[in-house]
C-alpha cells in the first residue's frame, strides 16, 4: 500500500509498544480500526451521493432533450395542420369560384350568349 513491508511494520509495532505500553496498545489498535472503518464508510457515502447526483443530472438532461423533441414535433404538427387548413381553404375558394363561373356559363348558354353577355 505505502511500500511498507513486514520489517517496517514490525519496527512500527515495537515503537508503538514502547510508547503506549502493552495495556494501551489493544485499545489503540481497536480505536484505530474503528476510525479507519468509519473513514471508509464516510468515503462510500460521499461516493454514493455523488453518483446519485450525477445520475439525477443525466436523467434530467435526458428528460429535457425528450421535452425539446416532443415540443419540436408538436410545432411541426401544428405547422402541418396550418398548411393543410390553408390548402383546404384554397381548395374551397377555388371550388366556389369554379362553381360560380360554371353557373354564369350555364346562364349565358341559356340566354344564347357567352360568359360576357355577347351573342
Amino acid at each position: 500500500m505505502f511500500g511498507l513491508g513486514l520489517p517496517e511494520l514490525i519496527v512500527i509495532f515495537v515503537i508503538a509498544l514502547v510508547v503506549f505500553g502493552p495495556k494501551k496498545l489493544p485499545e489503540l489498535g481497536k480505536a484505530l480500526g474503528k476510525g479507519i472503518a468509519e473513514f471508509k464508510r464516510a468515503t462510500e457515502e460521499v461516493k454514493e451521493t455523488i453518483e446519485t447526483e450525477v445520475r439525477s443530472v443525466e436523467r434530467n438532461m435526458e428528460i429535457e432533450k425528450l421535452k425539446a423533441a416532443v415540443e419540436g414535433k408538436e410545432a411541426e404538427i401544428k405547422a402541418t395542420e396550418t398548411i393543410k387548413a390553408a390548402e383546404t381553404d384554397k381548395t374551397a375558394e377555388t371550388k366556389k369560384t369554379t362553381g360560380s363561373e360554371t353557373a354564369e356559363l350555364q346562364v349565358a348558354k341559356e340566354k344564347g350568349t357567352d360568359a360576357y353577355g355577347k351573342s
